[in-house]
């Protein structure tokens, strides 16, 4: 099945608008990028009934570079907890890829609806600004397996990179703000690498509409938006020293809940 050109450039100027507000706002664009490219796969005529998991596979890969990249500038300026990271990481893997594989089998409808309640919650967070109140108890072994199990399998169905969720419970537990944010990015790269593996395993056998696929993840997508995201991220963080990023993040998540919801009524309809 040949790829229309117009579709090629479609993907980098998307993975371009991602690439750029990952740098701006320091959030991974799950919340435009998966409803954009279910939209963009049902065009296509590729994915099927298993467009959904397309979109989060496809999505997930594509954060696999840019998270790497952003880990390792957090890194360099000593802003990666890493021992809550190699604790959290062993639940972040298994959840990410149990859920993923799980995904893979449902319904695309009650992934939608997960994805669009999810995003819902990250879309209020974003626009009242809340942070929880931080414990006198600080972080354990167990715990932070525990959450980390969690996150991962939240992420494998949203595809957020586990930034909201990591963030939270960082500041919860009195991580310094700047090291959470650059902990989240690390814990965001553990997430996509395996869910993206999950996916592929799931998606291994299943007979999709189209091709260029390896398992559930799409790759002309793929490479595209890694590659002009990872070359627009550098922007978007210089953009961030000049406009009210608080300003910003509300028209994000407006715009992330608007397209959530549209997905959800073309899944629902389809």
């Amino acid at each position: 099945m040949a790829i229309e050109i117009g579709y090629l450039g479609v993907y980098l100027l998307l993975g371009t608008l991602v690439g750029f507000m990952a740098g701006l706002l320091g959030v991974g664009g799950g919340g435009i990028l998966v409803p954009l490219l279910v939209s963009l796969f049902n065009y296509q005529g590729i994915g099927g009934d298993k467009v959904l998991p397309m979109a989060l596979a496809t999505a997930l890969a594509s954060m696999i570079i840019t998270a790497a990249a952003s880990t390792r500038a957090h890194a360099a300026r000593g802003l990666v907890a890493w021992p809550i990271v190699r604790s959290m990481a062993p639940g972040i893997v298994l959840g990410a890829a149990f859920t993923s594989i799980i995904a893979g089998r449902l319904n695309s409808t009650y992934i939608a609806v997960f994805f669009v309640v999810f995003m819902a919650m990250v879309s209020v967070q974003m626009l009242v600004n809340w942070q929880p109140r931080a414990s006198a108890k600080p972080a354990g072994a167990a715990g932070l397996f525990l959450v980390g199990g969690g996150i991962g399998a939240v992420s494998a169905l949203a595809a957020v990179g586990g930034g909201f969720l990591a963030i939270a419970y960082m500041t919860y537990k009195k991580v310094e703000i700047k090291k959470a944010i650059g902990s989240s990015a690390a814990i965001g790269l553990a997430i996509a690498i395996a869910g993206t593996l999950g996916y592929m395993f799931s998606g291994w056998s299943v007979e999709l509409k189209g091709s260029y696929t390896l398992g559930f993840v799409y790759l002309p997508a793929f490479f595209l938006i890694a590659t002009s995201s990872l070359l627009a991220a550098p922007y978007g963080a210089r953009w961030a020293q000049r406009l009210p990023g608080s300003h910003l993040r509300k028209i994000f998540a407006l715009v992330s809940m608007a397209l959530s919801v549209k997905m959800l009524l073309s899944i629902y309809s389809g």
